[in-house]
């Protein structure tokens, strides 16, 4: 085993960097500008937003405290996933992200990328983490708003990415101050008018990879010789971890993830991605390849920082690392007896009834637990206790205060927060 260093990350831009910072806050790229990507990444609530899924344009309030709006401009849905974290995702292993790795690279691809665009992706994109970027403001749900709102979220609403991407470069690009941050962090362009969504991804990507880089946690100064890093408890965790839990099985490498897909049984809740039972249920890896042999595959995620990037599984469903835990020891088990007051979602009415519809359905819920591809492991609770204490060993204290990855303002004058 062995800890990352700076090759396994693209070398830094500070100008990029800058660029991307305020571009990530900035509501300007939400079709009614009321919704940034921290909005539901925010480095207060371990870059995501605390939420078992997210609440996107519409909403109001950070992290936890996020609502689902109010009258015309509520949110029409949740959104369907779990607003995954971002830590170390810029480093270059990274080659798949969303839950279903529907971004990825491809050199075979003219973009380079295999993504919901197709062969009209954006050409340039520096890695998939900036790819990723370009994707939420075409989502109606996520950034661009409702058709019939504004011209972005029509343009979505109609499939028109490339219009989305356009659009929003023009405004952008309206900026004076903006103008100013891409001469300085693209001094090879010659004119604004050059200037591309691929410029704005990759400015976000750069940010995002070097803020939210993590690889200083005690289990990192283990590796690197420090045998009094990780407290003997959690020197025990890792040897069940490797060992008896069979965790490292998935959760392997620098990162603790074979970025391959598996089918666990977490318990599905939230609107669905339209599969199975009246569009509710969500059939993860399979709507990418379209192979039914992929139904219920999710990315295997990264372990870093595991321990303050809760509510865990790819919708949210579990509010404890202990009973994320848990499920993988028996997931059936876990998926027949989960309890669904655990789900951290603001409560409305009309949502609340469609939350738990896939869940409480016995055929979508047998059809669930039959996917399940890893067996029962029997750990007892000292060892599972063992387990926790290493999870929380690849935390970096840095990560634990990233006030300093927050702007005090944005170019376009648009507030922060909500």
């Amino acid at each position: 085993m062995a800890s990352p260093d700076e090759m396994d990350f693209p070398p830094r831009d500070m100008a990029k960097e800058q660029l991307g910072k305020l571009l990530f806050y900035d509501k300007i790229l939400s079709g009614n500008k009321n919704t940034s990507c921290a909005s539901c990444h925010h480095p207060l609530a371990g870059t995501g937003d605390g939420l078992s899924l997210g609440v996107g344009e519409g909403g109001k309030g950070l992290g936890i405290m996020r609502d689902t709006g109010s009258g015309s401009d509520a949110i029409a849905e949740r959104v369907p996933r779990n607003a995954p974290h971002l830590f170390n995702l810029g480093a270059r292993e990274f080659v798949r992200v969303f839950h279903d790795g529907r971004v990825e690279q491809d050199s075979s691809a003219p973009s380079g990328f295999n993504t919901p665009a197709g062969d009209a992706f954006l050409m340039g994109m520096d890695h998939a983490l900036a790819a990723q970027a370009a994707f939420p403001p075409t989502s109606n749900t996520e950034m661009a708003g409702q058709a019939g709102e504004n011209d972005v979220a029509d343009a979505a609403a109609a499939g028109d990415l490339q219009q989305v991407w356009s659009l929003l470069t023009a405004r952008v690009m309206a900026i004076e101050e903006y103008r100013t941050l891409f001469a300085a962090a693209y001094p090879d362009l010659q004119v604004p008018e050059n200037v591309t969504f691929t410029h704005i991804a990759n400015a976000i990507g750069a940010f995002e990879a070097a803020a939210y880089r993590a690889d200083n946690s005690p289990y990192d100064r283990y590796l690197q010789g420090d045998n009094q890093a990780m407290s003997k408890s959690a020197a025990e965790g890792l040897k069940i971890f490797t060992g008896k839990g069979q965790c490292a099985s998935c959760h392997s490498g620098k990162f603790q993830t074979d970025h391959d897909f598996h089918a666990l049984g977490v318990p599905q809740i939230g609107p669905g991605k339209g599969d199975g039972f009246n569009g509710h249920d969500d059939y993860g890896r399979e709507q990418v390849t379209g192979d039914a042999n992929d139904r219920y595959r999710f990315r295997t995620p990264t372990l870093r920082n595991v321990a303050v990037t809760g509510p865990w599984g790819h919708d949210g469903a579990y509010n404890t690392l202990e009973a994320m835990v848990r499920h993988h020891l028996n997931p059936e088990q876990s998926l027949n007896a989960y309890d669904t007051a655990q789900a951290v979602l603001p409560s409305r009415a009309d949502l609340d009834t469609q939350d738990f519809i896939v869940h409480n359905d016995d055929t979508s819920r047998f059809n669930l637990a039959n996917s399940i591809e890893i067996n029962p492991v029997a750990l007892n609770d000292n060892e599972i206790k063992l387990l926790l204490d290493y999870l929380h060993a690849l935390t970096d204290p840095n990560s634990l205060d990233l006030r300093h990855t927050a702007p005090a303002r944005v170019p376009s004058g648009l507030p922060l927060a909500d």
